[in-house]
């Protein structure tokens, strides 16, 4: 099984998410506690990267539907970007392009911010 990773960084008062890997069950749990921390420290609006992300399961989907409307009721969101065609398909499949912004790069996610 592949690893799992989120590097985190900060531009203005964005925060980006940049997930690598296989994001599952047992993986969504770290994605999870990014999130509570991040959120914990007031910061709402939040950028997912999944350019370098392999695959996602429905425990992995969960995670942003968790914290969505908390985001949101912050005058915040969660914006996502730089999806592979195969993630784009599940997300698309789910219906998320109806309740989130997905955006073909990082840059256009920080100027809907801006």
């Amino acid at each position: 099984m592949e690893e799992f990773s989120i590097k985190t960084k900060q531009k203005d008062n964005i925060s980006i998410l940049g997930l690598e890997g296989y994001l599952d069950a047992h993986t969504s749990v770290e994605l999870e506690k990014c999130f509570e921390k991040i959120i914990s420290e007031k910061k709402f609006k939040i950028i997912v990267n999944f350019e370098k992300l392999s695959y996602i399961s429905s425990a992995g989907l969960g995670v942003f539907m968790a914290f969505i409307e908390t985001a949101r009721n912050n005058a915040g969101d969660i914006k996502l970007c730089a999806m592979s065609d195969k993630i784009y398909n599940i997300f698309d499949m789910l219906g998320f392009p109806i309740l989130f912004e997905i955006y073909k790069e990082e840059d256009a996610a920080i100027e809907k911010f801006n």
